[in-house]
């Protein structure tokens, strides 16, 4: 989960405790608290009794507790068994573990790459021989 430099843990925010504002880090925070408002850190890890009620921008997140809020990784999220998210995902990889609970959308592309979809059009995930 951890890329080259960021292996400790430079901010925990305590069970007990209640945050309330913008939060950055330079490196990882891990929240088993409350914290009301956005966070930016380049490693985000939700305890299972963590909340996080804002936006996050991260490189990578793993959530066990809950979110409320839109978050928007470069690298990974993952949602683990008791996970709660509510809000809109933004990342490349996107793991949802049995259990988790997900509540929003998810974008796993670059916004730089066209939609070539319509809203109600479906696309088959294996392409099909027609006229064969």
């Amino acid at each position: 989960m951890f890329g080259k430099g960021s292996r400790k843990m430079e901010t925990i925010v305590g069970n007990d405790t209640r945050i309330a504002g913008k939060v950055s880090v330079k490196g990882t925070i891990r929240i088993d608290g409350i914290l009301e408002g956005d966070v930016q850190a380049d490693w985000v890890i939700v305890g299972e009794t963590g909340k996080i009620l804002g936006n996050t921008r991260t490189r990578g997140m793993v959530v066990g507790g809950s979110v409320e809020g839109n978050i928007d990784a470069t690298e990974a999220v993952e949602l683990k068994e008791k996970a709660t998210m509510v809000g809109e995902i933004r990342a490349p990889k996107l793991g949802i573990s049995e259990g988790a609970v997900f509540d929003g959308r998810a974008r796993m592309k670059d916004d730089a790459e066209p939609a070539r979809i319509q809203e109600g059009n479906v696309r088959p995930l294996i392409p099909t021989k027609t006229g064969a």
